[in-house]
C-alpha cells in the first residue's frame, strides 16, 4: 500500500493507492482547498494565515495516514513552496505537522511524475502523446510515447496567478479575459514548437482544472469534448455572468469558480499556441504517478538510477572509473556502521558522479561537480537530494570547512570519509577490503593499512598526511596506523 500528498499551489492533496498486479486502484483520497498561491505577500513570503491553513490539513492527513501500514509514503510540494522565499522557514513545521519529509520538487520532476501517472493510467505501449497539466501555480507540457518520456517543460504561469491577476475583485468582462489568454500564449509562445501536434497522436489534459472544463463543457453541453470552440463557449457565459462569485454552471462547483477561470484562460492559450485540436481529460496525474514511482523503486527499478547513467554519457564521463569509487565508498561507509542507510544510495550516486566537473575544467572539478550536480535536471531526483548529492561531491576533495555545518551530522560525516577515500585509493590503484583496509569513526577516524599495502603504493603515505591535515583542521583527530 502506498500513500502521496501533494501540496499544489491550490489544494492539498492525499491519495492511498494498492497495487492489485495490474494497476494501482486508490482506496481513499481527501482533498482541502489551501490556496497557498493566493497567501504570498508583496514581499513573496507566504503568509502566518496561509501557513495555519496548511498546517491544519497536514495533522488531518496525518490522521489519515496513521490508519494504514504503508510500505511507503511520500510527500511533494509544487509550484508555490518553489516560489515562495520563506519556504525554508516553515517547512520543518510542515514536515512535523504530517509526519514525513516534504520534498519540494522542480517543475521537470513534477511533469515527469504527472505523465507517469496518466501512461500507467492509459496503457497503449506505442500511442505518442502529448499530456497537460495545469496547476494553481505552474504549467506543465509532457511528450512522450508509452511510458517514456521523450520532453518536459514547466511553465510558470497557474491558475491562481492568473486568476487573482487578471480577473480583479472577481471581475469577468471581454477586455479581462483577453488579457489573461494573451498572456498566457506568451509563457508557451518560445517552447512550443516541439509540442505541436506532427509529434503525437493524441493529447491529454490531467490536472483537476482541466477536468472541470470538461465537466463544465459536457454538462452544459457546450460542446462535443474540449475543443478551442467549445473552450470560447465557455468563457462567453463567463463573462456573460460578469462576476466570479456569479458564476453557477452545472459541473462546477462554486468553490472553484474563481481558480477554474484562470485555468481556462492558460487553457485557450495553450490550445491556440500549440495548435490542438481536442484535448482528453483524464483521472491521472501527480499523485498517481508519485505512487507508481513508489511501487518502481521498491521493485528495484529505479529512475534515478538511469538519470545518473544518462548524465554521465551526456558528458562523455568515465563511468568505470565512476563505478568502482562507488563500489569502494560503500565498502568503506558500511565498515563505519552508520545509524541508518537512508545515505546509502545517495553516496553511490555521488561516488558515480563525482567526475562530472571535469567537462568544465581539470582545476577545480569538484566545484563544478558539485554546482551541476545539484542544479541539473535529474529526472526522479529531488531538490533535497541533489543539494545533498551536490555537498558530497563537494567535499570529496581539498578542505573540508566548506561543508563543515554538514559534517555534524554523524552519518553524513561518515559518506565524506567514506567518499575522500575511495578516491584517494582509486588514484593509488589500492583495491578495498575488509582484509586491506579497516574504518572505525565515532569521535575520531581510526584507519587501519596493511604494511604491504603501504610499502607497494609509495604516493599513500603522501595522500594520507594531507588527509589527516584536512581533518584537523576542522578539529577531527584521524588516526592512520599500519598492521601486519
Amino acid at each position: 500500500m502506498y500513500a502521496a500528498v501533494d501540496l499544489g499551489s491550490n489544494s492539498f492533496r492525499l491519495s492511498i493507492g494498492q497495487y492489485d498486479g495490474e494497476k494501482i486502484r486508490v482506496l481513499n483520497s481527501m482533498r482541502e482547498p489551501i490556496r497557498l498561491a493566493a497567501g504570498l505577500d508583496a514581499s513573496g513570503n507566504l503568509t502566518d494565515e496561509a501557513l495555519q491553513r496548511a498546517l491544519l490539513c497536514l495533522k488531518n492527513f496525518r490522521i489519515a495516514l496513521a490508519a494504514y501500514k504503508f510500505e511507503a509514503v511520500r510527500v511533494v510540494a509544487t509550484a508555490i513552496l518553489r516560489q515562495a522565499r520563506n519556504a525554508g522557514d516553515f517547512l520543518p513545521q510542515l514536515e512535523q505537522a504530517i509526519g514525513y519529509p516534504i520534498e519540494i520538487i522542480s517543475g521537470e520532476e513534477e511533469g515527469r511524475l504527472i505523465y507517469m501517472g496518466v501512461a500507467n493510467a492509459l496503457g497503449q505501449p506505442n500511442e505518442s502523446r502529448l499530456v497537460v497539466d495545469i496547476g494553481g501555480g505552474s504549467t506543465e507540457l509532457i511528450l512522450g510515447r508509452g511510458l517514456d518520456i521523450e520532453r518536459v517543460e514547466s511553465f510558470s504561469v497557474g491558475s491562481v496567478k492568473q486568476s487573482l491577476s487578471f480577473f480583479v475583485g472577481g471581475r469577468v468582462d471581454a477586455r479581462s479575459f483577453e488579457a489573461a489568454v494573451l498572456s498566457a500564449r506568451s509563457h508557451f509562445e518560445d517552447g512550443a514548437p516541439p509540442y505541436h501536434p506532427e509529434y503525437w497522436k493524441r493529447a491529454y489534459g490531467s490536472s483537476g482544472t482541466i477536468r472541470a472544463i470538461g465537466e463544465i463543457i459536457e454538462k452544459n453541453k457546450l460542446g462535443d469534448g474540449i475543443t478551442l470552440a467549445a473552450l470560447n463557449a465557455v468563457r462567453k457565459r463567463f463573462i456573460e455572468f460578469g462576476q466570479v462569485s456569479k458564476i453557477d454552471m452545472p459541473g462546477l462547483r462554486p468553490d472553484r469558480a474563481s481558480t477554474v477561470i484562470g485555468g481556462l484562460a492558460i487553457l485557450i492559450g495553450v490550445v491556440q499556441e500549440l495548435g490542438i485540436e481536442r484535448l482528453e481529460p483524464i483521472d491521472a496525474g501527480l499523485r498517481m504517478g508519485v505512487m507508481w514511482d513508489l511501487l518502481l523503486r521498491s521493485t528495484r527499478r529505479d529512475r534515478r538510477e538511469q538519470s545518473v547513467s544518462d548524465f554521465l554519457a551526456r558528458f562523455h564521463i568515465d563511468a568505470a572509473r565512476g563505478e568502482k569509487v562507488a563500489e569502494s565508498a560503500s565498502a568503506l561507509f558500511a565498515q563505519m556502521k552508520p545509524s541508518g542507510d537512508l545515505l546509502q544510495r545517495h553516496l553511490l550516486w555521488s561516488a558515480q558522479l563525482h567526475e562530472v566537473g571535469l567537462v568544465v575544467s581539470q582545476t577545480g572539478y569538484h566545484k563544478h561537480a558539485a554546482y551541476m550536480v545539484e542544479n541539473a535536471d535529474l529526472p526522479g531526483f529531488t531538490t533535497r537530494e541533489q543539494k545533498l548529492m551536490g555537498r558530497l561531491v563537494l567535499a570529496q576533495k581539498g578542505n573540508l570547512r566548506k561543508v563543515s555545518e554538514y559534517l555534524t551530522d554523524s552519518d553524513f560525516a561518515k559518506a565524506v570519509v567514506a567518499l575522500r577515500l575511495a578516491i584517494l585509493f582509486m588514484h593509488c590503484r589500492i583495491e578495498v577490503d575488509d582484509r586491506a583496509v579497516r574504518l572505525r569513526m565515532k569521535n575520531r577516524i581510526d584507519l587501519e593499512l596493511k604494511r604491504d599495502c603501504v610499502t607497494s603504493h609509495p604516493t599513500l603515505s603522501y595522500w594520507m598526511e594531507k588527509e589527516q591535515e584536512f581533518w584537523d583542521e576542522i578539529g577531527v583527530d584521524f588516526s592512520v596506523r599500519t598492521v601486519a
